[in-house]
């Protein structure tokens, strides 16, 4: 599939099946995962792979009922827990160099993404899911202090394909040269 398709095609994904995915394709999509950039090539970063349906359901509890995501959090095959590690992205022999902190929420992110546009690529669904009590999350998954879930993303086959949703035009948010200066 191109690669512009895969983008379009990608979204989120909230009712799964059963199927178990296959290790191959598990495989490139964790391969993806690992070739994402971050700050100084840290790869501060680590991936919990859940398929115990107790812990799913603990780390459900994580999650607000209320969250359109909340069920897909045990019904997907695979539950991934995107573990950061502090104090290494944005860092130069310990000290912060940005002004912003810690960059591991942004390394996280971009690999995230690369997760999810694999995993599509693949004909598996995922979803993003940032709303969720992380510290318990944390405790659930027997973390060191230096770590901590940055994001669970269900990932499986789709229990059917999700509508479009729609995007900003182009000329609502590229601009050239200063802010607010139409990029043509």
């Amino acid at each position: 599939m191109d690669f512009y398709e895969v983008v379009k095609k990608r979204q989120s994904v909230r009712v799964y099946k059963p199927d178990p995915i296959p290790g191959d394709a598990l495989n490139r999509v964790l391969e993806a995962f690992r070739a994402a950039p971050s700050w100084a090539n840290t790869q501060a970063w680590e991936i919990i792979l859940v398929t115990d349906e107790e812990i799913k359901k603990r780390l459900q509890q994580t999650v607000s009922e209320s969250n359109p995501a909340h069920s897909a959090i045990v019904d997907a095959p695979v539950l991934v827990c995107a573990v950061g590690i502090y104090g290494r992205s944005g860092f130069y022999k310990g000290k912060e160099t940005t002004g912003r902190g810690d960059w591991v929420m942004f390394d996280m992110g971009i690999a995230a993404e690369h997760l999810a546009l694999a995993a599509a690529a693949e004909g598996l669904g995922t979803v993003h899911v940032g709303l969720f009590d992380y510290q318990k999350a944390d405790k659930i998954m027997e973390l060191p202090k230096d770590r901590t879930v940055i994001e669970l993303i269900p990932m499986g086959y789709p229990a059917y394909t999700p509508r479009q949703t729609p995007r900003k035009p182009l000329e609502d948010f590229v601009f050239k040269n200063k802010w607010g200066a139409p990029p043509a």
